[in-house]
């Protein structure tokens, strides 16, 4: 028998953009729901610099973030951080364990858990995580001042993430496997113009060398004479894959990239879950904060529907 004080007619797992927006709206249509997440805001919450979100010129991803959570908050949302290890459906309603041990109950379930940072699968990139390998520039750029940094990719994050290091560190060496950067051509400009930042391109990087910490990063071909090239600190921004623990669990469809599968209400392949944010295969697949954010919204007025002709039934 469900504990009555701990169900709840939706749970929405994952703190991020999609997340709170999500619990935004359903506060609006008086969906008593609950917020499970990890940590606030995701891979959102890593941005140095938002320039593309509406009302906000220049803005950093823990700023967005808190903004989110204060309006939430605000409308009465419950936020709790902790990690869902587990969901099954027993009888139409969902059975939601977390890491901490706490058991909720659910009619709806709207999974906005994000994705996680790529690695590159690489010897020896374990162990120097922490020890000069980092995945967030905006957390680990402290450690680096007037040091010689590399970056690993050639996309926004990784441009945005040579500029904020550029700031910091001595030298910044971004390191691109093709033959020129991508993304919005106002950070390419910015990058190519630095006089602190170096593009390798056609350059991959094949290893990773070091004693306690990392010291060399080897490449795949000769730049300058060597195949290394010295630094203190690596920063990898390689794109990012899908969490994918729930959707196993629940047995969602999905992508060959293992993004999640959702209708035009963001609905999924199971009756009673949605899923919105950067874990879909909505909005073109343009994962941006403004997308999130409309996914949650669009899910969540779902959702309200949904519920509506359950309590009618």
């Amino acid at each position: 028998m469900a504990d009555v004080k701990n169900k709840y007619p939706l749970v929405i797992i994952g703190l991020g953009p999609a997340g709170l927006t999500a619990s935004i709206y359903a506060s609006r249509y008086k969906i008593k729901h609950l917020v499970i997440g990890q940590a606030l805001g995701g891979l959102a919450f890593e941005a140095y610099k938002i320039c593309n979100f509406p009302t906000e010129q220049e803005i950093s991803g823990l700023e967005i973030v808190e903004k989110m959570k204060i309006h939430a908050e605000s409308l009465g949302a419950s936020l709790l951080i902790d990690k869902v290890i587990k969901v099954a459906e027993e009888n139409k309603v969902f059975k939601i364990i977390t890491q901490k041990g706490n058991i909720f109950w659910s009619e709806a379930l709207l999974l906005a858990t994000g994705t996680k940072h790529r690695q590159m699968n690489l010897p020896n990139e374990e162990k120097f995580i922490g020890r000069g390998v980092s995945y967030c520039a905006t957390c680990d750029a402290v450690f680096y001042k007037g040091k010689t940094v590399a970056v690993v990719g050639g996309s926004n994050n990784a441009n945005i993430s040579s500029l904020y290091l550029a700031r910091i560190a001595k030298k910044v060496y971004q390191i691109y496997r093709r033959d020129k950067l991508r993304g919005e051509t106002a950070w390419i400009d910015q990058v190519k113009s630095h006089k602190k930042i170096e593009v390798v391109y056609n350059t991959k990087i094949v290893g990773l060398e070091g004693k306690e910490k990392l010291e060399n990063i080897i490449l795949d071909k000769h730049y300058r004479g060597a195949k290394k090239i010295a630094v203190d600190g690596l920063f990898v921004e390689i794109g990012t894959m899908p969490q994918q623990i729930l959707t196993e669990e629940l047995s969602l469809k999905t992508d060959k990239n293992n993004y999640i599968k959702v209708s035009l209400g963001q609905k999924t392949s199971c009756q009673g879950v949605w899923a919105a944010g950067d874990i879909t295969t909505a909005s073109n697949n343009f994962r941006q904060i403004i997308t999130a954010c409309s996914e949650g919204a669009i899910a969540a007025e779902n959702i309200f529907k949904f519920l509506q002709k359950s309590f009618k039934e």
